[in-house]
């Protein structure tokens, strides 16, 4: 004989247990917001993009930014802006709300502000190598690195107060 009710469902009522699990990703990605998911695709695909860059680059270092620099930063953005197109497409197909709030300005505020303070720190380490090594080389990488940098800080600042529910 089936019971019409679930013992579960009485003992939970009974010792006032609240049952979350409609969700078996919560607290993970893909238990997150479209902004959050967003966040996670860029955070990750600067690091593995620039991460290569850099890689390939810094062994190149000569004096000068030479033709073959130009072209792997080309490249580099070129795999970045495919990566990032590709990544939010598949998330906006499984996520499709995109509404932000308050709450998602201010998260974004406070990201840009802690980027903002690397992206200066960056820029000004720029203009020391400037003025301490010879050619434009050195200078470029940190201004790049920098940004990249800053770009990272920014997303991050943002992934944590979603995560802290900020």
């Amino acid at each position: 004989m089936a019971l019409p009710v679930p013992i579960g469902s009485i003992v939970s009522e009974r010792l006032d247990i609240k049952s979350y699990k409609s969700d078996i990703f919560a607290g993970s990605v893909m238990g997150s917001s479209f902004q959050e998911k967003s966040l996670w695709l860029m955070l990750v695909s600067l690091a593995v993009v620039f991460g290569a860059y850099f890689r390939l680059a810094l062994p190149l270092r000569t004096p000068d930014v030479n033709p073959a620099n130009v072209g792997l930063f080309v490249a580099a953005v070129v795999v970045l802006v495919i990566a990032q197109i590709a990544g939010h497409l598949i998330v906006a197909l499984f996520d499709r709300d995109d509404r932000t709030d308050e709450r998602d300005r201010l998260i974004a505020l406070k990201g840009t502000r802690n980027g903002g303070y690397v992206l200066a720190t960056g820029v000004f380490l720029a203009l020391c190598t400037a003025v301490a090594t010879t050619g434009n080389f050195v200078t470029a990488h940190v201004l790049l690195a920098s940004w990249v940098l800053a770009q990272m800080v920014e997303i991050a600042t943002q992934l944590w107060h979603y995560r802290r529910g900020a």
